[in-house]
């Protein structure tokens, strides 16, 4: 088993910045992919962006790529998000979820076996 647990959300005004964190526990030696997710009630989950913690390979999804970027302590089993001029359709809970080593389609919710709680990030004009 692998516990995750996100912070770092909060409110901010559009063009500002927040720091996310997902800490994971237990078994992480069975996973190898952190997946970011965002979802509004009622709307599928949508695919922020993904890191290979073994080998550092990132990947981001259009809408947020040149402004979200990872970071990882692997001393702490830490990924962070940073992310800057952020909009407001950035809106959303935020997800942080891990996959094992066969995860090849990263952007797939399928992908991953477990997952945070999600931590909430509202952007106002």
């Amino acid at each position: 088993q692998v516990q995750l647990v996100e912070s770092g959300g909060g409110s901010v005004q559009a063009g500002g910045s927040l720091k996310l964190s997902c800490a994971a526990s237990g078994d992480t030696y069975s996973t190898k992919f952190i997946g970011w997710f965002r979802q509004t009630p009622g709307k599928e989950r949508e695919w922020v962006a993904a890191i290979d913690t073994v080998g550092g390979f990132t990947s981001y999804a259009d809408s947020v790529r040149g402004r979200f970027t990872f970071s990882r302590d692997n001393a702490k089993n830490t990924v962070y998000l940073q992310m800057n001029s952020l909009k407001i359709e950035d809106t959303d809970v935020y997800f942080c979820a891990a996959g094992p080593a066969g995860c090849v389609m990263v952007f797939n919710p399928s992908c991953y076996k477990y997952w945070g709680q999600g931590t909430q990030v509202t952007v106002s004009s």
